[in-house]
């Protein structure tokens, strides 16, 4: 019998490139978005295929899933700081609401779950680089908040469904993650850079850019999740890059792979705004024998190359 899987924002960056991969795997494929910040231009070339379905649904109301379901992979939330300082409160309530509502979906189907959490349950770190024992540095009361502080509460969540309930989960701790589909005006670093760089316009850097960023390219980033899914290990398992950066040395990649002509600028550093960011990967190493292959030169050439073929 072919498996079925529920992929939560489905229509988003990460969340299509999941659709595409277990489809590959053979998989049924059910994905769920409200299309608040996904978009259907990254699922429309799986309409035709028989084994996907597309609902557009608010995660946070009531789920109803027919049949059968082997998997749920919890990906719908805003990721970026334009998105969730604009729509604060529906960032919340998926992380809460839309959280709970599929983690009883996984317990009444007995599907194993995996959540995508982030790198922001760190915060702003004061341990470096970080690893899965540190508990982070979090405003709970600032701007950004409203997403480090639902996916802290959602990794919770987690964790009592699997202790009280014996529900199967996973939690991916995800770090920068960059390719096709991502949306240039997402308000994160490498998109906005490359906006800017490829229409020549000021590349702005906030503060004196020597804050670092660890930036994993999707391919990579899909093929750990994709292990973490078909493992067993509960607990949170860093995803991401260990090469890190600073924001201005990234900058000057940018403009130098785009052959752009565009300046750098400087302006006031965010509130709140990690000064760095690196995940130590040694569980992801151990536990699914995975490490990132995709330098960010090739990385790069890759994602323009995906950009100029769809413009």
């Amino acid at each position: 019998m072919v498996k079925r899987v529920l992929i939560t924002g489905g229509a988003g960056f990460l969340g299509s490139h999941l659709c595409d991969r277990y489809l590959a795997e053979g998989y049924h494929v059910l994905c769920m978005d409200n299309l608040l910040t996904g978009r259907l231009e990254n699922i429309e070339h799986l309409f035709g295929n028989s084994r996907f379905t597309f609902y557009h649904q608010d995660v946070t109301n009531y789920i109803h899933i027919a049949g059968t379901l082997d998997l749920i992979l919890h990906f719908a939330s805003p990721a970026s700081p334009v998105d969730y300082l604009e729509i604060p409160i529906q960032t919340l309530k998926v992380g809460s609401l839309g959280t709970h509502k599929v983690l009883g979906l996984a317990k009444d189907k007995k599907a194993r779950f995996l959540l995508a959490s982030t790198s922001e349950v760190y915060g702003d770190p004061k341990v470096h680089p970080q690893h899965e024992t540190y508990w982070g540095n979090v405003n709970p009361i600032g701007v950004r908040g409203v997403y480090d502080e639902a996916k802290r509460f959602a990794e919770a969540l987690v964790m009592a469904y699997h202790r009280t309930h014996n529900v199967d989960t996973r939690i991916a701790r995800i770090f920068n993650t960059y390719g096709p589909r991502m949306r240039l005006d997402d308000g994160r670093a490498f998109p906005t850079f490359l906006r800017q760089a490829l229409a020549n316009e000021p590349i702005t850097v906030f503060g004196t850019g020597e804050q670092t960023r660890s930036f994993c390219y999707v391919d990579d980033m899909i093929e750990a999740i994709y292990r973490l899914s078909q493992s067993n290990y509960p607990e949170p398992v860093n995803i991401g890059t260990n090469k890190e950066m600073s924001i201005l040395h990234f900058a000057h990649e940018i403009i130098r792979h785009t052959g752009s002509t565009s300046k750098i600028i400087f302006k006031a550093l965010p509130k709140d705004d990690p000064k760095v960011r690196q995940p130590d990967i040694s569980r992801a190493r151990e536990v699914l024998n995975w490490e990132p292959a995709v330098d960010i030169p090739e990385g790069l050439n890759l994602t323009l190359n995906a950009i100029k073929s769809t413009s």
